[in-house]
Order: structure tokens, then sequence, then C-alpha cells
């Protein structure tokens, strides 16, 4: 595998890092349709443990078998496909090789009452299931931020030292935020700072709005003119707080949402600066046709070709 300059450049922004974490970070990189490029489309697909089986695969039952997401990921050319444990173990052996696999080692349910996150899975696991990369949540602005950190210090340490990339799902969540804060310029943009001083590689966040939700925070952004009128102003600004650009930034997909409506949210992102997108509900929710239509667009887009 012949690394990019654009690749090469983007290790060079992890200087503490091993040549194993490194390459296995490179060959998310290097993966798929957007290979070299520096862009990333990933397919996540959590939801069956966020939101319950029916409210993710009902819509595209062939998508209650994790072989299904396997191959949609491959065929559309994808940069990676993160998963917990269980929907990994049921096609690593088949797939593998294939395409990057990411760990996702812990998941929250919408039965829980205190929306915290438990950790499901273990580095070793990783491991074994040939992965390159580990994914976390954190909730910061949650009564749990600060324990799901120092479990993410752990785990990240221990991904490091056996030569695992480390992508951080930040969603900002908590009593002191309302809706509207979760999804917050000011917001987003700390989340995405807070992965990054934790030793992420690759940082998961939301697509940000206009809105400003602390008032210490609103008197700086009008102070200095930050600009946010447009989704890319704001996902600009996002990256220039992920260490101004040096670290990997992809952005949510968010709840199914109409097609001409993702590809506008899509051109945005990357006229921002965004590295990508993490992609679920929004591809394996559809019928496989329809889904690898929309991913051969939203690669496109990235590619600059539409």
């Amino acid at each position: 595998m012949r690394l990019t300059e654009t690749v090469k450049n983007m290790l060079s922004w992890y200087e503490s890092d091993t040549p194993g974490t490194k390459a296995n970070l490179a060959r998310i990189l290097m993966a798929g349709r957007l290979g070299g490029t520096g862009r990333l489309v990933i397919l996540p697909v959590d939801q069956g443990f966020e939101h319950g089986p029916a409210r993710s695969f009902a819509p595209n039952p062939p998508a209650y078998d994790p072989r299904y997401h396997f191959e949609l990921a491959v065929e559309a050319g994808l940069s990676a496909y993160a998963a917990p444990l269980g929907m990994l173990e049921a096609g690593a052996t088949s797939y593998a090789g294939e395409i990057p696999l990411i760990l996702k080692l812990n998941s929250s349910n919408s039965l829980a009452t205190n929306k915290d996150q438990a950790v499901t899975a273990s580095v070793r696991d990783a491991l074994r299931l040939g992965c390159s990369a580990i994914g976390f949540t954190i909730y910061p602005g949650s009564e749990y931020a600060f324990e799901q950190m120092e479990e993410l210090r752990e785990l990240a340490r221990e991904a490091k030292e056996a030569g695992l990339a480390v992508v951080v799902w930040s969603y900002p969540r908590g009593p002191a935020l309302d809706k509207a804060g979760e999804t917050a310029l000011d917001i987003c943009a700390y989340a995405a700072h807070m992965a990054a001083l934790l030793g992420a590689h690759i940082i998961k966040v939301k697509p940000p709005t206009e809105h400003i939700s602390l008032d210490a925070a609103k008197k700086t952004y009008e102070k200095y003119e930050i600009p946010r009128a447009t989704l890319a102003e704001r996902v600009r600004h996002v990256m220039q707080t992920a260490f101004n650009g040096r670290r990997i930034v992809v952005f949510s997909g968010g709840e199914s949402t109409g097609t001409s409506e993702l590809l506008a949210t899509i051109r945005a992102l990357r006229d921002g600066g965004a590295h990508g997108s993490i992609i679920g509900r929004n591809t394996f929710q559809r019928p496989r046709e329809e889904a690898l239509a929309l991913l051969a667009e939203i690669i496109a887009i990235y590619q600059g070709k539409a």
C-alpha cells in the first residue's frame, strides 16, 4: 500500500504515535473509493443498541443481518465499518481484510434511565477481530462525563500501545443542555476540542447549528465576529477547534432525512473542510440499491465531482 502525500501529511499530525497505530490509521485513510484523498465515509451500525432493533432495521429488513452491513460498506467502497462487538463477530471471518473495522467499545440503550454508556467490549476483542481502531462515546455535559473520559483515557492508552487508532464519538448532552444546546455551534466546537484533548485520532460530532448555547461563549462569538451564518462556516470553525484542522473530524448524518437535504448537508461539510461523514440510518434504512446510489453521490461530492 503506497501512501499518497495527503495521507502522509495527515499521519504527521500524530507525532507521538507508533508505526503500528499510524499503519492502522493509514489503512482507514487509504481504503475505499476515497482512499488517499484525505476524505472519509464511514458506516456506523450501533443503532440497534442505541434505539432498538425494530426502530433501526424494520424500514429495511435485510439490515437485521449483520452481514448485510459488511456487504454494503464493501460494495459502496467506504473507508471503514464501525459496530459493537456482536455485529462484528457475526462477519469478521467472512469479510476479513475487505474493509477496515472499528469496534465500538461502549454503548447506551433506550431502556436505560440514566443515559450513561456501558463498556461492552475490549481492546483485546478489537485485536482478535482484526480491527484497525476502537470507537468510544463520551457525553460532554452529562453527569457521567468525567467517568467516561477516565474510561476513554485507559482504553485509548491500551489501544495505542497495541497499535490501534482511536475514534471518539463526542456528543454533548446533560441537564444543563436543552435539545437546541446539544447541536449549538459553541457546544459542538467544545465537544470536538475535548475529544482532541483526550487523544482521539478521529473525532465524530454532529453538524452544528447557528445557535450559541452558553452566555459566556456568546460574548466571545460576537466580540470576535466568528462567522456562523452558513453550515460551511460553522464546520470551518469546528475544524479550527480540532487543533486547527490537525485532527480528523467526521460529521454524523443524523436522523433519517430526505436525499436532497442530506446531500446539501454533505456539500456544506465538504465546503467547510470536514474530513468526511459517518452515516448510518440514512443509508442502511434504505433499500440496498438506493443506499448504494446515495453513497455513490456522497463519495462523488467529497471527490469534488458533484
